[in-house]
């Protein structure tokens, strides 16, 4: 059976594989087909993995054929943001020097764990470059561009991914929020887009920006999907030292629990200042389906960002002083000036922003003593245009770049989980955060569902082409 080669979500390709209406082989043809066709359009894929992808899909088959046992995702494709590890790939991490490496040996811990589900690798994304970047735009292989306006950002540093599941290319793809690297390009995309708790998934054998806020994790269409893939990728790795042991907690049999009894609030303070009128009416339509009329204000986010910021740049420095020192030019000059700026910033004041880090994560933790999740704007804005360098913040011109991640450091900086979800407003979707108490992924999809379900958030078509 040929496959329609239009939007499609993981769950119902996989349902098709294993029942035999569906061929693996026919699918990623498919899938191939499409890339091929739309991606100059695009410009998400950095390396497109025709041969391995053929090879699996021709290995499910003969699973299937002979009666064998196939994972939950079994024909489903994907493909990783080009800082993982893939096997016979240079892990570019978005750079021009990367790309001299040799090619990895093995893959990435959570595509091994995604193909030991059935799903079938089809490529590496693009990417900001070392994973510093907002706005999607890479000087060494180009700016990614938004599926619903090509004039567009699709947001950074998991560009590449945004675009290729938002433009339909594939129904799941993997990213990296360490400031908001995952939920900025899931609202300029329009997807759904999950950061998980700090320490929840596996980081091994990933290309790391600031390995302290490095978080891994799935972008998808639809929830159910997200959950599928994080429920595949879940488990403890003693190659991650920072993967937390806390077995397998199944997220996917919870999503139809409905909202019933969870405590909703929408943040105030903070959260309520820097918004376009975009970015308040999604917000609005958000609470008001969850009967959300709770306000609470987490403390002292101001600062948290201000810390966050001392952090990544300082961190992020260290890890590429010898990149800096010996090869400036090849760095994308915005990216390599912040790293300098990081490598002079006095350590007292990294102890400060580290200090100050565990007092307010006692502050919000306590925060959720009376609350089950939070409502909050993901980005201040709908998809900036490409090469755009100054939007006006409450009265104030400042500067695209820094400020896109101005709602997603303040929760990103103590690791808790947050599922971005899309409100589809026209012209440009925008997503809002979904966040929980650490170790509640469940809840946050549970809630992230319920919004689905009922209308309120959904992944529109890409509308600046035509599939």
């Amino acid at each position: 059976m040929k496959p329609d080669t239009g939007i499609h979500s993981a769950t119902a390709i996989a349902e098709s594989v294993a029942s035999g209406r569906l061929l693996a082989a026919d699918l990623i043809d498919a899938t191939l087909a499409r890339i091929a066709k739309h991606d100059s359009r695009l410009n998400s894929f950095t390396d497109v993995l025709t041969e391995r992808a053929r090879a699996t899909a021709r290995k499910i088959d003969a699973a299937i054929k002979k009666g064998e046992k196939i994972g939950p995702l079994a024909g489903v494709p994907f493909a990783v943001k080009n800082l993982f590890d893939v096997k016979g790939l240079p892990t570019r991490a978005g750079s021009r020097i990367n790309r001299e490496r040799p090619p990895s040996p093995r893959d990435a811990t959570l595509i091994e764990r995604l193909e030991g589900a059935g799903a079938i690798l089809v490529g590496a994304l693009n990417m900001g470059e070392y994973a510093y970047d907002f706005t999607g735009e890479n000087v060494h292989d180009g700016a990614s561009k938004n599926p619903h306006d090509l004039t567009r950002m699709t947001g950074g540093s998991s560009g590449g991914s945004g675009g290729a599941v938002g433009g339909a290319l594939v129904p799941l793809a993997l990213g990296s929020d360490t400031n908001g690297s995952i939920r900025v390009p899931s609202s300029f995309c329009g997807i759904f887009g999950l950061k998980p708790t700090y320490g929840r998934l596996s980081r091994a054998r990933s290309f790391p920006f600031v390995a302290s806020f490095d978080h891994l994790g799935p972008f998808a269409r639809n929830v159910r999907d997200l959950a599928l893939s994080y429920d595949a990728m879940q488990g403890p790795d003693r190659e991650d030292a920072a993967c937390v042991d806390r077995g397998i907690e199944s997220v996917t049999p919870s999503l139809d629990k409905g909202i019933d009894g969870l405590r909703i609030a929408v943040a105030g303070g903070y959260f309520k200042k820097n918004l376009f009128p975009e970015a308040i009416e999604a917000v609005a339509r958000v609470a008001k389906a969850l009967s959300a009329t709770r306000e609470v204000e987490i403390p002292e986010a101001a600062r948290a960002r201000a810390a966050a910021y001392v952090i990544s740049t300082s961190e992020g420095a260290s890890l590429h002083l010898d990149r800096l020192r010996t090869r400036p030019n090849d760095f994308d000059p915005a990216v390599r000036d912040r790293l300098r700026a990081g490598a002079m910033v006095p350590a007292i004041y990294v102890d400060r922003a580290q200090k100050f880090r565990r007092w307010y994560r006692a502050q919000v933790l306590e925060l959720f003593k009376s609350v089950d999740v939070i409502i909050a704007p993901a980005t201040p804005c709908i998809a900036p245009k490409l090469g755009q360098d100054k939007f006006t913040l409450d009265g104030v011109e400042v500067l695209v770049r820094p400020n896109i991640g101005i709602h997603t450091q303040p929760i990103s900086f103590i690791g808790l989980p947050v599922v971005a979800v899309p409100v589809p407003l026209d012209p440009m979707p925008i997503g809002v955060q979904i966040i929980a108490s650490p170790w509640r992924e469940d809840i946050a999809l549970r809630v992230a569902a319920y919004l689905e379900k009922a209308g309120t958030v959904s992944a529109p078509p890409p509308r600046g082409f035509q599939l």
